[in-house]
């Protein structure tokens, strides 16, 4: 990956991290008996997007890798939910529509990621000669 990809994915995640942080710490701190699961999603987001902006920054593939797959995976499963049963959801959260309050950036996002760092994690695989079969082996 290059480093202004690097970099801008780092800045993204980064940004997020404040904007969630922000927005649930308030809530958090403020109304958090109104709708705990939302708000409380929205902080371990934030919690999230701050640790893979962090893995990315010191280039922590593995840590990235998982980091991103959770953040899709949670994208994914409040987002649906939030359609199914939209009672469990009286306010929003970051993956409520799927990041659609946030211009669609949460479920974007961790799929760009993801994309990037395992093309970098073949390449690196490639460049040292190993296979598929030879990674899994070892």
């Amino acid at each position: 990956m290059s480093g202004v990809a690097r970099l801008s994915l780092v800045v993204a995640y980064a940004v997020l991290a404040l904007a969630a942080l922000g927005r649930s710490t308030y809530q958090i701190a403020t109304k958090l008996s109104e709708a705990p699961v939302p708000y409380l999603v929205s902080g371990v987001s934030a919690l999230l997007y701050l640790v893979i902006a962090v893995a990315l920054w010191r280039r922590w593939t593995g840590v990235a890798l998982v980091g991103t797959a959770l953040e899709l995976l949670g994208v994914l499963v409040v987002g649906t939910l939030g359609y199914v049963e939209s009672s469990w959801w009286p306010d929003e959260t970051v993956w409520t529509g799927y990041g659609s309050a946030y211009g669609w950036v949460p479920l974007l996002l961790p799929a760009i990621a993801l994309a990037l760092l395992l093309r970098e994690r073949r390449a690196r695989r490639d460049d040292a000669g190993v296979t598929p079969a030879q990674e899994g082996a070892a």
